[in-house]
């Protein structure tokens, strides 16, 4: 659950809000992706879990994702990607559906933020 008090933008995790200033966070363009195979974790690529592709932060890394539009989805990192420039973090199926994103493909303005 996501809200907005103060102009600040907090996370409400199991009744604890966190400041999302105080965590590490990218902006930019997110998109989803789909298929099967192996991820770069080794697990087998499941469209239907919550989780996302991202370059950098290690394996079963909790983010939060969220749109301009106040939609956001929790995903754990278990592949590398996105490989296209400018675009932050690869998403599965199902949560670019939770996010709102299957019919544009993309997110413009997707805020990630790094939970564990």
């Amino acid at each position: 659950m996501m809200f907005v008090k103060s102009g600040l933008m907090s996370l409400l995790l199991v009744g604890i809000v966190i400041s999302v200033e105080s965590l590490e966070t990218e902006t930019g363009i997110c998109s989803y992706y789909t298929g099967s195979g192996t991820t770069a974790s080794g697990e087998a690529y499941n469209e239907r879990a919550l989780t996302a592709a991202h370059p950098t932060w290690p394996f079963g890394t909790r983010v939060g994702v969220f749109n301009a539009r106040g939609n956001g989805v929790t995903v754990v990192i278990n592949d590398r990607g996105p490989f296209v420039h400018g675009r932050i973090l690869d998403l599965s199926k199902r949560a670019a559906e939770k996010l709102g994103i299957i019919e544009v493909g993309l997110e413009r303005h997707c805020k990630i933020v790094r939970l564990t």
